[in-house]
């Protein structure tokens, strides 16, 4: 009995030992609540009310280009683009998942689509990364390499041949690298100008991609005068993956269209536009919240160019002409198939026309950037700079007659004129274009005493005199176009002497027509050599986007230097570029000779090219008393027939009728728009 009261009694105190403890846990939980609410409770809250404003951007249409007619030249079409704008929590998957599901509704180019964007894609979404790794690495490289340098590594060595893309796959591909090229919250285009038919299926599937892909209004760049000078214009397109670094610290985006190529690419920061600002509100897990606000961005910029493109247009279509006619007429010329002509003004550096034309195929391509890329030997064309070389230097002076007989030197093959001239005097040589006057300018500037076969003892310093005096002239150096890049010729090599003589007939150093016409402006103008330039203005944004602006920046001449030579040299030169173009014996006078309204002056060129072939150039200016254009005629395996002296005239024809006609603003009707081929640059 006793003990069953014991037991009994322990029941009362075990509940009061929990109920205590149910107190004590109760008591902790209101403690640490009204912590939470009173010490933490406005931290908190912030926390989950927390709003971020971002600001995505849009690109503005770019600035237009005219010619220096105000003919439009460069412009902006309106077309539609696709789209793709992600959050930031948005997870690859995802992505992936939207590219795939547009893969169907649209197509894409794959042709863009480089071996690093098909070893990305592999290894995101089509293989097993584990195993690719375990194949790829070392357990070392696995085990000492961050996971970046591990990639790097993995991607290096993964062979072209193990990816097994499909055809689905690489359109997904192209898809998915333009939609990772974007940031976050800003509208990424995926496809630009796209077709009707496209537009309106992705428009009734639209809702399955939650917003991420849309359809929005854009331009592109459109071309009134088609392929003409189009190459020189330039491209616009994605930031050039090594280039990119240095466009962010100028203030880019990484996902800007930019200018990639010619002028396009000289004058980015003149034509870009100003972005148009979108500032959204987001909640804490990057979702946007309520209706954005936008501030207006505005066009680029337009610029006007030095370019005549009535003149441009018909020096094409001479070019063209007198190619055609040069095969058919000698079969000798069978494989001449390019020409390049360059028209300037001499005393402002202004390009008129600049004319590239190569036949392939039967049809004729633009090439006009060969003017700038493309250098030759120039041959008799740069006599008239070894003539005032030889007056600086004090080895010839105005009047000096030297005798035109073949030339024998130790070692050298022949050197000798088309033709024995005997004694003749400076403008002499010019006119009729001897070779060994020149050849004996240049032994006599080498020290090199030919009677007795002996000099030459400083080729070196022999060598830097010729080019020192051929540099004054923009002969071997950068002419300063307004252009990314250009060439500057090529050094011939070996300072051996019949080197140095072949140099003041234009038979050793190569040069570009930029530098031809650079060279011959110099003459022409009295001794100055100014910067060749194609900017001419630029114009602020009009109020409408056919309108011009006022003038923002005008482009002054720029002299670059003034030659060392005495002007009466100059004019005794001048004087022997006239006689080349207007005497019975000039070797250009009887294309010349019977001009209308204007007299030219000038100088041929025949050279050795690509060994047994021969290159027939031209320079010039008119008119000869007071000149307002000078040009350039490069024609590489012309053998027979003189086109470059046919194309010479043909073209001042041209610019003098055009002026006697007054310049006309072209009224330029567009083409037809036709199905996108999805390969045009986007505006």
């Amino acid at each position: 009995m006793e003990a069953k009261k014991k037991k009994k009694s322990h029941v009362p105190f075990r509940l009061n030992i929990l109920f205590l403890a149910v107190f004590l846990l109760f008591t902790t939980l209101i403690l640490r609540l009204g912590v939470v609410q009173i010490v933490y409770g406005d931290s908190f809250k912030a926390e989950a009310e927390r709003q971020e404003n971002v600001t995505a951007k849009l690109d503005a249409p770019r600035g237009k280009m005219y010619d220096r007619y105000g003919r439009v030249v460069v412009d902006n079409e309106p077309v539609f683009s696709i789209t793709f704008t992600r959050t930031d929590n948005m997870k690859p998957d995802e992505m992936y998942q939207i590219a795939k599901k547009l893969s169907g509704y649209i197509e894409k180019d794959t042709d863009e689509l480089t071996k690093r964007d098909k070893k990305d894609f592999y290894l995101s979404y089509r293989a097993d990364q584990r195993k690719i790794y375990e194949k790829l690495l070392t357990k070392k490289e696995m085990d000492e390499l961050n996971d970046k340098e591990q990639y790097l590594l993995v991607i290096d060595r993964l062979e072209a041949d193990e990816l097994n893309l499909s055809k689905e796959d690489k359109e997904i591909a192209a898809i998915w690298r333009e939609m990772i090229r974007g940031y976050s919250l800003t509208p990424q285009r995926v496809k630009v100008d796209v077709p009707q038919k496209e537009i309106a299926v992705v428009s009734e599937h639209l809702e399955e991609f939650d917003g991420k892909i849309d359809i929005k209004p854009d331009a592109q760049r459109t071309y009134p005068y088609e392929g003409t000078l189009k190459s020189i214009f330039g491209k616009v397109g994605q930031i050039p993956s090594e280039l990119i670094d240095g466009y962010v610290l100028e203030g880019n985006d990484r996902n800007d269209l930019v200018g990639t190529s010619f002028l396009e690419e000289q004058y980015e920061s003149v034509l870009r536009g100003t972005k148009t600002k979108i500032n959204y509100v987001t909640d804490k897990s990057g979702n946007p919240i309520g209706k954005p606000i936008e501030d207006q961005g505005s066009r680029g910029q337009d610029i006007i160019l030095t370019f005549d493109m009535e003149l441009q247009k018909r020096v094409e279509k001479i070019v063209e002409r007198e190619i055609l006619d040069a095969r058919q007429k000698y079969a000798a010329n069978n494989k001449l198939s390019s020409s390049f002509v360059i028209m300037a003004n001499p005393h402002t550096g202004e390009i008129y026309s600049m004319v590239g034309k190569v036949l392939e195929d039967g049809k004729f391509q633009d090439a006009p950037f060969g003017n700038v890329y493309n250098q030759y030997p120039m041959g008799s064309t740069v006599k008239g700079a070894t003539v005032l070389t030889g007056y600086q230097t004090g080895v010839i002076e105005p009047g000096t007659v030297l005798y035109d007989t073949p030339l024998e030197l130790p070692g050298t093959p022949i050197k000798k004129s088309y033709r024995n001239m005997g004694y003749v005097n400076d403008i002499e040589a010019l006119q009729q274009s001897s070779n060994v006057y020149m050849f004996r300018i240049a032994m006599r500037i080498a020290g090199y005493d030919f009677e007795n076969k002996r000099g030459f003892n400083n080729r070196q310093e022999a060598f830097e005199t010729m080019r020192y005096y051929f540099n004054q002239f923009g002969l071997g150096v950068p002419t300063g176009i307004d252009l990314p890049y250009e060439d500057d010729g090529y050094n011939g090599g070996s300072q051996a002497l019949g080197n140095l003589m072949d140099m003041g007939i234009g038979q050793f150093d190569t040069y570009t027509p930029m530098q031809m016409v650079q060279y011959i402006s110099t003459i022409a103008n009295g001794g100055y050599r100014m910067q060749p330039h194609l900017l001419k203005e630029i114009k602020k944004p009009g109020i409408s986007a056919d309108e011009q602006g006022d003038t923002a920046y005008e482009f002054q001449p720029n002299i670059l230097n003034r030659i060392d030579m005495k002007p009466e040299w100059i004019e005794r030169v001048q004087k022997g570029l006239y006689m080349v173009m207007n005497t019975t014996k000039g070797t250009a006078g009887s294309y010349f000779k019977n001009t209308k309204g204007y007299e030219a002056a000038g100088k041929t060129g025949t050279a050795q090219y690509d060994g047994d072939s021969y290159l027939l150039s031209l320079v010039g200016y008119a008119p000869y008393d007071n000149p307002e254009v000078a040009f350039v005629v490069v024609s590489p395996y012309a053998e027979e027939g003189g086109i470059n002296n046919k194309i010479g005239r043909a073209i001042l024809d041209a610019y003098f009728d055009i002026k006697k006609e007054g310049h006309k603003k072209e009224i330029i009707k567009q083409p037809d728009k036709k199905p996108s081929d999805n390969n045009q640059d986007p505006y």
